[in-house]
């Protein structure tokens, strides 16, 4: 999620769609919160383990 939002954030920039700047930001928010929890331990969607 983190990648993607990455992608659509400079997406938007260089072709100056603000829809694709505005996702990329939101998935990049909402990758590292993820990122976050799974690093300290906390289940994310009732998971503790990815595999």
């Amino acid at each position: 999620m983190l990648v993607l939002g990455l992608i659509l954030l400079l997406l938007g920039i260089f072709l100056k769609v603000s829809i694709l700047y505005t996702i990329g930001i939101v998935l990049l928010v909402i990758g590292a919160v993820l990122w976050i929890l799974g690093a300290v331990g906390r289940p994310v969607g009732g998971r503790k383990v990815w595999f």
